[in-house]
């Protein structure tokens, strides 16, 4: 398969795409700090080539939109959301997404990759966390709050050329773990606090994101992670509210309809990439867990999206 390359501007590239889905890479514009850019959605509409937004598009860094006004749709992984005035967005690393009609909406656009925030930290493990929502929706004063801290991080962003490149990214870096921290402690109603999850589940999510296409047995991770298969079950029931097996499935039925979707392979070659001896067993698992055949998803899938 040949791949076509998107040469985007400075912060954004298309590295080509990968199965039909446009790969989206960070690389930082000279003279900024490495590892983050804050710029306006109005500059994001500039930069990005024409066709590109609405596009299905997977990226390797961590996506922020804050919408200061106007309103639209956005997709990620399958599931459409209302962008509003007061809206944030936040896309991570390996997510699919599409914009609906960004010139609808202004605000700010805030790309960090991974290891921007300290590795091992606290904030970073929220930050990395794909089981976040997607689009938080803050009222009163925790939207003072997140107003605050976008604006903040966004004059800094502007202002800082003259510190040393290395302040300048310290900086920048505690300011996103201000804002970071405040999404992730959004005020909720008194009792409705979900209690933090038990290590063994963080341990198993983080090892089926890393190994769901090589492996969908319980017993499997149960043993390279040092736990009884019952005690993950166990555990991802109480934070996840499903048992480990149906965990394991659900993420490869979510990477069989990104792959159905967004790519020419043929079913087989799909049942291949995601650990399925042959296309017959592939076929009967999505069919039991999608509801509807391969196929029929596929064709489904891109009829929505015309």
């Amino acid at each position: 398969m040949v791949k076509k390359r998107h040469e985007c501007t400075e912060a954004v590239h298309g590295t080509g795409e990968s199965d039909g889905i446009v790969e989206l890479t960070y690389r930082p514009p000279p003279g900024t700090p490495r590892g983050i850019e804050v710029m306006t959605v109005a500059e994001l509409r500039a930069r990005a080539p024409e066709g590109l937004l609405p596009r299905p598009q997977r990226l390797d860094f961590h996506q922020l939109v804050v919408v200061d006004s106007g309103a639209t749709s956005h997709t990620v992984d399958f599931t459409g959301y209302w962008l509003t005035e007061g809206s944030v967005l936040w896309v991570r690393p390996g997510q699919v997404q599409s914009f609906g009609d960004a010139a609808r909406i202004e605000g700010t656009v805030i790309l960090a990759q991974p290891g921007f925030l300290p590795p091992g930290s606290p904030v970073a493990a929220l930050a990395d966390d794909p089981f976040h929502p997607v689009l938080r929706q803050p009222v009163g004063t925790d939207r003072e709050a997140v107003t605050c801290a976008v604006r903040h991080l966004a004059a800094d962003f502007r202002t800082g050329a003259g510190l040393p490149a290395d302040v300048h990214a310290d900086v920048l870096r505690h300011l996103l773990s201000v804002l970071v921290l405040r999404l992730a402690h959004l005020t909720t109603p008194v009792g409705s606090r979900v209690p933090a999850p038990a290590d063994a589940f963080l341990r198993f999510r983080a090892a089926v994101e890393r190994d769901f296409a090589t492996t969908h047995r319980v017993a499997d991770y149960a043993r390279a992670l040092g736990y009884a298969p019952r005690t993950l079950s166990r555990a991802t029931l109480a934070a996840a509210g499903v048992a480990a097996k149906e965990f394991i499935d659900r993420r490869v039925v979510l990477e069989a309809k990104r792959l159905l979707a967004h790519s020419d392979l043929a079913v087989v070659r799909i049942g291949e990439r995601l650990g399925f001896e042959d296309a017959a067993n592939f076929s009967k698992f999505f069919q039991q867990r999608a509801g509807v055949a391969p196929g029929a998803f596929r064709e489904s899938a891109r009829g929505a999206g015309r």
